[in-house]
């Protein structure tokens, strides 16, 4: 069995079966994982790549799950979660994070080093591999400003670079989201600046965040992208949404962009309001709601 068979080449890891994903995701659903790995290092995330591709198993890399949607059927195969990939350190201007380290407490150890801009991202729950596949971003400030170049691991092992350009980010985006590439390590380049301004920043923002976002209840973060000339948050209160409960997910009462857990959801329940939200809000105006937030797995094991 392939269970076996990676416990026994791969006694060093940290190897969990059918283990449920509600226990990693910030939404607290999702369904069992076939095998979930907790690789350490770098040589133990080529390992584990490795032995997905000589055994031809299906293979999902996962952050922090904070903006991700795991079916309630789980994930066939090998799941990697790289949050103990978390070492950051500073050298001059330059930040360098691993994949797994927490985007806000990267930002906190900038503040500390008296380097500036990061602050944009100072609430953001997510990791930094995440934050860079994705091209994170909040209050006017993205990802792509501050990224410097990326450490990768390709599908097929080998460990390669790629700079901001190369990476071709846009709204949401980058190349990493087609090419399947896993992020072991990103390159901030900062400036030094003054540690009051630097604080008082993030301070800021995490007061807006913890006033305007339901960070009170379990959630996906901000579930769907902003089209075109709206707020999609304004769209979903306009519709009469806010509120809407189907199962234990519900259109949060305090930010309409928000879908929360307020008790024993289940990733069908998001679904389902996901779906009857952006029905709604194209019924109305027009406007067809694209998700950002991640949703994987299958729909039954």
């Amino acid at each position: 069995m392939i269970d076996d068979k990676i416990l026994n080449e791969l006694p060093q890891i940290e190897i969990l079966k059918d283990e449920p994903l509600a226990h990693y995701t910030n939404t607290k659903t999702g369904g069992p994982a076939d095998l979930i790995a907790f690789p350490k290092n770098i040589a133990e995330t080529q390992a584990l790549v490795f032995f997905a591709k000589e055994n031809e198993l299906p293979l999902t890399i996962i952050g922090n799950a904070s903006n991700l949607i795991v079916k309630d059927g789980g994930i066939r195969g090998l799941v990697i979660i790289l949050t103990k990939l978390a070492e950051v350190k500073v050298e001059n201007d330059l930040l360098f994070a691993s994949a797994g380290a927490s985007l806000i407490e990267t930002t906190e150890i900038a503040y500390q080093h008296g380097l500036t801009g990061l602050e944009f991202a100072a609430g953001i729950p997510g990791s930094i591999g995440g934050a860079v596949f994705m091209n994170a971003g909040a209050y006017d400030g993205e990802i792509k400003d501050v990224l410097a170049k990326v450490k990768v691991l390709t599908p097929t092992g080998e460990i390669k670079e790629y700079s901001n350009e190369e990476l071709e980010f846009g709204y949401r985006t980058s190349r990493l989201q087609t090419e399947h590439d896993i992020v072991l390590e990103a390159v901030f380049a900062l400036k030094q600046g003054d540690k009051t301004a630097i604080r008082e920043r993030m301070d800021e923002l995490n007061f807006l965040r913890a006033s305007k976002q339901p960070l009170e209840y379990p959630s996906c973060g901000s579930v769907f992208k902003r089209p075109v000339g709206h707020f999609t948050g304004k769209l979903i209160h306009d519709s009469g949404l806010q509120g809407f409960t189907i199962g234990g997910a519900q259109v949060s009462k305090k930010h309409a962009g928000f879908i929360v857990n307020i008790g024993a959801a289940t990733a069908t329940d998001y679904l389902a309001v996901i779906k009857h939200v952006q029905q709604v809000v194209f019924e109305k105006f027009g406007v067809k709601l694209e998700t950002e937030v991640r949703i994987i797995g299958t729909d039954g094991k």
